[in-house]
């Protein structure tokens, strides 16, 4: 039976409806993910400071990935969103494990390769430092104001069910003290390891919580609206759909990807710590089949609720709601838990992150001769600077942008498109050379800064009505043109800044004759094939 809870608005209660029992696994829980990140700390050099000593295998890194990639974008923001138009979110995990398969098989390698230790330093062998320099900028506001703020968002939500009368800002603070006890001192090898086990708390929780709702009615509800072939259990939608429309679908969610999965420091930082390329290449893999989980496991049980709970009035309440209403006493404490491991986790990749891009980039540019010690150091003190920033930013975002996915995909789809492009055309085609490059990135920022303008002060888009995934492919041409125009115009790359820094045909045909020797199941691309036919099936049942 559905226990009636009254969320947030209840009495002044500090448990809020959980028992004690509750109460003390969240408490035993933090307190175990802090002593786990310091017993695997690394903070000796920068190295194992910043890569994890670059010995990690394949199952850490994929369910580290999946652990950081569930972020409160994903947990709140996609429940909340299946709630408010069914599960057609799905469509941006969907399109991601195709674009987790492209990276895997053709970017990966000249990242590890090339022994970078920041996603922008790539720019800077392929390109020149000023690309490097915009790149990294963009990176570090990306994660303070979308990712890091969004986290400590989602998660003080989280911890409102608990501590009703509690601020956003006190709660973010808390969690921000919580994260930084490991993540600061322990460096990477704390969050990845502290991610591995907070990725498997994460599907076991969400396994129960997807049982308990299909327990009590959600099944019935989700097989009625197959039957009638109802809208909100559709993939594909027209045009004119408000959540996702089939074009963007198409042409905008696989450029979102790609930065997400491809250019992303936070993630790809985890596949750098990869002990080979093959090592690399089956972790990305992994989390591919992990994320095709969340269909199950997080966006159709907000669909369920639609049932269950017709009237929530805040969308990103959802899953939380579930939680609070549906699990028993224990349950409800280990479930709780489980959602502050995916925010934390995602949060504890965000500090090191940018910890290494501005040390990397910045810090270390301009001081080229400093101890691996400073470094360190200075690593730390970035982290310390972020939280700062993103405590105070995180009470903006309930305040100013309505739903929490809605923020970071708008925001997202105007910096992400021109960075992509100077990617994909640097790696595919020597052609493109630095000044091309920056041209490009500049030219895209500039129209994304003008329709930022347009709508604060015309009260429309540049796009008018369209929807912002459709606007994502124009930002990407526009950049491409602009680095394609201004390559031609001025010299050709010179050799260093192409060789192993670029796709090579040749090389492809001599690793697909080696992997024809190797049985079928240790092929990397055995894997990829199985993966795109599981997503093949996800689309046909639910076109």
């Amino acid at each position: 039976m559905v226990k009636a809870l009254n969320i947030i608005t209840d009495g002044p209660s500090w448990v809020n409806g959980l028992s004690w029992a509750d109460i003390f696994i969240i408490f035993i829980y933090f307190i175990f993910i802090v002593y786990l990140g310091v017993k695997y700390s690394k903070s000796k050099d920068e190295k194992s400071y910043f890569l994890a000593g670059r010995g990690i295998t394949w199952p850490v890194i994929g369910f580290s990935l999946f652990a950081a990639s569930i972020s409160s974008s994903t947990l709140i923001g996609q429940a909340g969103d299946a709630y408010s138009t069914g599960i057609a979110v799905f469509n941006y995990n969907l399109i991601s494990v195709v674009v987790m398969v492209f990276f895997a098989w053709f970017i990966l390698p000249f990242y590890i390769k090339s022994k970078i230790f920041t996603i922008p330093e790539f720019l800077e062998k392929r390109f020149n430092a000023a690309s490097r320099y915009y790149f990294s900028a963009i990176t570090i506001i990306v994660n303070i104001f979308l990712d890091a703020a969004g986290s400590l968002y989602a998660a003080a939500m989280v911890m409102k069910l608990v501590f009703p009368e509690a601020s956003i800002l006190t709660l973010s603070i808390i969690f921000a003290f919580v994260v930084a006890a490991y993540t600061i001192p322990g460096g990477l090898s704390a969050a990845i390891r502290v991610d591995l086990m907070q990725g498997i708390f994460l599907l076991v929780g969400s396994i129960v919580l997807t049982f308990y709702a299909t327990y009590n009615g959600g099944a019935e509800y989700v097989k009625q609206l197959l039957l009638d072939g109802d809208v909100l259990m559709k993939l594909v939608r027209s045009n004119t759909d408000t959540s996702v429309p089939w074009l963007g679908m198409v042409l905008g969610i696989p450029i979102l990807g790609l930065f997400f999965w491809g250019n992303n420091q936070q993630l790809v930082q985890r596949v750098l710590t990869a002990k080979s390329i093959d090592e690399g290449r089956k972790g990305v893999l992994l989390v591919g089949f992990l994320t095709m989980l969340t269909l199950f496991l997080i966006i159709i049980p907000g669909v369920m609720a639609i049932k269950l709970y017709p009237e929530l009035p805040k969308p990103d309440m959802v899953y939380p709601h579930l939680i609070m209403n549906l699990l028993p006493n224990i349950l409800i404490g280990f479930m709780i838990a489980a959602m502050v491991a995916a925010l934390t986790s995602s949060l504890s990749g965000l500090l090191n992150s940018v910890a290494t891009l501005f040390t990397m980039d910045f810090y270390t540019k301009f001081n080229p001769n400093s101890s691996s010690k400073t470094k360190v150091r200075v690593g730390k003190m970035a982290s310390i600077t972020v939280l700062i920033i993103a405590v105070m930013w995180a009470p903006q975002i309930g305040k100013q942008f309505g739903t929490l996915l809605k923020y970071y995909q708008e925001m997202l789809s105007m910096m992400a498109p021109p960075i992509v492009a100077a990617f994909i055309l640097g790696i595919f085609w020597k052609r493109i050379n630095a000044s091309g490059a920056f041209s490009g990135l500049i030219a895209g920022i500039l129209l994304g800064g003008a329709n930022i303008v347009s709508v604060v002060y015309r009260g429309e888009s540049l796009f008018g009505d369209m929807h912002f995934l459709i606007t994502v492919p124009f930002y990407f041409i526009w950049s491409s043109l602009v680095m394609v125009v201004v390559s031609f115009a001025t010299k050709k790359p010179p050799l260093e800044k192409t060789d192993q820094l670029t796709f090579d045909i040749t090389e492809f045909r001599e690793e697909t004759l080696r992997l024809k020797s190797l049985p079928r199941v240790k092929s990397y691309r055995f894997w990829s094939y199985l993966l795109l036919g599981f997503s093949v099936i996800i689309l046909i049942l639910f076109w």
